[in-house]
């Protein structure tokens, strides 16, 4: 270490007395210039590799949105991320099945919880990550976290459970929601309904 200082302090044009102390405000300043330089060499190159930095890129679906097919026979685990889900775990566990069975109705309807910045375009995509063509699912942990995605999700199933329509689930949902929270994902609206 001693070696090293001294090194730094010839380069630098440092003087220490025998204790290895700075003599004089000439060694101060001068020293304090050095550790002003590299700071300024090191420190950009710690945020640049800070910012380099990203969640993985959600995956993308497997099938067409609109080719969708809901999942059919037993549901993989709920993916849980080590700390407790902020609802119940039987209503979580209720709106994670309901994404999977139901894709018809939850790609229908946004997410109001800022999630469209990684890449989500619905409340479907808060719980399914992708979907294969036989409609088998991969989840997407972010739901089982977020009380807004959880809340959509439950409410639209409620709504679907008692006989309305998608159309009528997106308009309650932007209605509760919309006012509530500044931004949404770029949800399409549901197809008309054929008669």
């Amino acid at each position: 270490m001693a070696y090293c200082a001294q090194g730094w302090s010839k380069a630098l044009g440092i003087r220490y007395d025998d204790g290895m102390r700075l003599t004089g405000f000439r060694g101060f300043t001068r020293s304090m210039g050095f550790f002003a330089v590299m700071a300024s060499i090191a420190f950009p190159a710690t945020v640049s590799a800070q910012h380099q930095t990203h969640a993985p890129a959600p995956m993308k679906p497997l099938v067409s949105r609109d080719a969708m097919k809901p999942h059919v026979g037993p549901l993989p685990a709920i993916p849980s991320d080590g700390y407790p889900a902020p609802r119940p775990m039987p209503v979580v566990q209720a709106a994670y099945e309901f994404a999977a069975r139901h894709p018809e109705v939850l790609h229908y309807v946004p997410c109001f919880c800022g999630c469209e910045r990684g890449g989500h375009s619905g409340n479907h995509d808060c719980f399914v990550r992708s979907r294969d063509a036989n409609g088998k699912v991969t989840w997407d942990s972010h739901g089982y976290g977020c009380a807004i995605c959880i809340d959509v999700a439950y409410s639209a199933m409620q709504m679907f459970n008692s006989g309305a329509s998608t159309s009528q689930i997106r308009a309650a949902i932007d209605q509760k929601y919309a006012a509530r929270f500044p931004t949404s994902t770029p949800t399409p609206k549901p197809p008309p309904v054929k008669r």
